[in-house]
């Protein structure tokens, strides 16, 4: 048995798109924040009569269990049958990236109960193909998940770009809706990818704004990330609208916000917004204009989570 405690992650340049289903190889590289407080914690205990996946207090079935124990199998082919307890303290598949800290928790969980020997590059290697942005939560801090050019996708995997110390930011988080999201995001992307006329545009210019966010966390420039940050959101959410039928994550809510950060902007409040596939806005900002951001995006939305910049995962026996 052990137990995995792993911290979500909030891409900062997007991953949206598959140059791989199987592997779950992107069609872009992406940058993240990992943030503190929001974590799932995950045990494994294998050895037990049946399969088990037990989600937030409830057992699983159909295709969230499938996805937990294919995922075991692909650590341990020929495993032992393993009971797996996860739980999160955060709202589970609303654009809050779940799945992120979800798989990456699944994974070191199963390999320290398998008493499996990894490197964290390896470590996310397995997480990806569980979920996508699960490779960068192996990491706390700030991460970078490559694209990789091998088809074997050895070459596709989380890189420490600083760690959590390294720059004091917070990420505030409105909750436009915490319900889970009518079009998922696999199939998003697949949507995305065979109908959307902006999805070329999209895969051709992701390197430029994925080069100017690492450079501005490495020179602590929040300018700089801010708006290659919400370039990257709005041409990730380009592709989205010009699907067919179109994927609208968005809600009144999500562009008031939006909104009322530009005005913030405009009164000196250095801040920037991002968001998932999901309705909820998240805004990043020095910590000193947190509470000032905060109270301004309360005046739309009923739940405001003010994090930090979050640790590393947490394994233990």
């Amino acid at each position: 048995m052990a137990t995995a405690t792993v911290h979500p992650n909030i891409a900062l340049i997007k991953y949206w798109g598959k140059r791989d289903r199987d592997l779950n190889l992107p069609s872009t590289g992406s940058l993240s924040m990992t943030l503190s407080h929001f974590a799932t914690k995950t045990s494994v205990v294998f050895g037990v009569d049946h399969d088990e996946v037990i989600i937030n207090g409830e057992e699983a079935l159909g295709r969230p269990a499938a996805r937990v124990l294919k995922h075991l199998d692909l650590i341990q082919p020929g495993r032992a049958p393993a009971k797996v307890v996860s739980t999160n303290n955060f709202p589970t598949a609303a654009g809050l990236a779940s799945s992120s800290s979800g798989f990456a928790a699944l994974t070191l969980a199963a390999l320290k109960a398998l008493n499996i020997d990894h490197t964290p590059a390896q470590a996310s290697i397995l997480a990806r193909q569980g979920s996508g942005s699960a490779a960068r939560s192996i990491w706390g801090g700030f991460v970078e998940w490559r694209r990789g050019v091998k088809e074997d996708g050895t070459d596709s995997h989380g890189l420490h770009v600083a760690p959590p110390d390294h720059w004091n930011l917070n990420m505030v988080i409105a909750v436009v809706d915490k319900g889970q999201k009518s079009v998922g995001s696999t199939e998003g992307m697949l949507r995305t990818m065979a109908t959307s006329p902006m999805y070329s545009a999209w895969v051709s210019s992701w390197q430029r704004d994925l080069d100017q966010a690492r450079q501005g966390i490495l020179d602590q420039d929040l300018t700089m990330v801010g708006r290659a940050m919400e370039a990257s959101t709005l041409k990730m959410f380009a592709t989205m609208f010009t699907s067919n039928p179109p994927i609208r994550y968005w809600r009144p809510a999500s562009v008031a916000i939006q909104d009322e950060v530009a005005k913030l902007r405009q009164d000196g409040i250095n801040c920037w917004w991002t968001m998932d596939a999901g309705p909820n806005v998240k805004v990043l900002c020095e910590p000193e204009d947190a509470p000032a951001v905060a109270d301004a995006l309360e005046h739309h939305v009923e739940d405001v989570h003010t994090l930090a910049v979050g640790g590393h995962p947490v394994v233990e026996d």
